[in-house]
């Protein structure tokens, strides 16, 4: 668990009959006609790492959007950290977020604000006490290694750099399942395979984590499970797998 920092897989022992995603015959059509995704079924237990992957288009945003409730399916349920999202009162909606970290490609930190600043914010909008800031914020740094630039602009950082300040602000409120879209999109391949080195130390803290990802190389050389779209279906869920279906 995160939180404690000491308790490897904690929260996946102590939930691993409860998946924290769960999509049942799930799809997704867009008011212009556009098909997103279509009768997905599919089944995230606790402490899983688990790949998205499938072309541009494919429906991959959306699986996000529908997790984080930025969007409603149009038949179907979505069920996260034990919620069914559809009848989720929207007063609720932050609540739920703060259950799920999101990084994304473009890092997305606020460029006026130190790398402190920025994991701390995090906390202050959810009016987080002074001392509990003070306490989680140096914990979350030294997690992501960046103990020695906390007062550091984003522009003072490498892009691998400012990756690891969004994961420490994605952490902040200890949170059972990290989503990251594309989160080696904007980096080199020694800096992305460093990121990825860091998502697999959060998971074996007891993070469930989800990354949408077109970097086949790193599919293939991790082989964890491999959820796979195309054209909105799932046409393939797969544990140990690589990038593409291997026959």
């Amino acid at each position: 668990m995160i939180g404690a920092l000491t308790r490897p897989r904690a929260r996946a022992q102590e939930a691993a009959s409860q998946p924290v995603i769960t999509m049942v015959d799930v799809g997704m059509t867009y008011p212009n006609g556009k098909v997103a995704l279509a009768d997905v079924n599919v089944a995230i237990p606790a402490g899983d790492f688990v790949f998205l992957v499938g072309p541009s288009g494919a429906g991959k945003s959306t699986f996000i959007r529908l997790l984080i409730r930025e969007q409603l399916p149009t038949s179907g349920r979505v069920i996260v950290a034990s919620r069914d999202l559809s009848r989720l009162r929207r007063r609720e909606v932050p609540r739920l977020r703060r259950r799920i970290g999101i990084v994304f490609q473009d890092f997305r930190l606020l460029p006026a604000k130190t790398v402190f600043e920025n994991v701390a914010f995090a906390l202050e909008v959810t009016g987080a006490a002074g001392s509990e800031i003070r306490r989680r914020v140096p914990q979350l740094l030294n997690l992501v290694g960046l103990q020695d630039h906390a007062d550091h602009l984003p522009t003072q950082l490498s892009g691998g750099e400012q990756q690891r300040v969004a994961i420490a602000r994605a952490l902040v409120h200890d949170p059972a399942m990290l989503i990251a879209d594309e989160p080696t999109g904007n980096l080199d391949p020694v800096t992305s395979w460093e990121i990825i080195q860091l998502l697999i130390q959060i998971n074996g803290l007891g993070t469930t984590v989800l990354m949408a990802t077109h970097n086949q190389e790193i599919v293939n050389a991790m082989r964890r499970r491999v959820l796979a779209l195309e054209h909105g279906s799932l046409v393939r869920d797969e544990s140990g797998a690589a990038y593409e279906r291997e026959y």
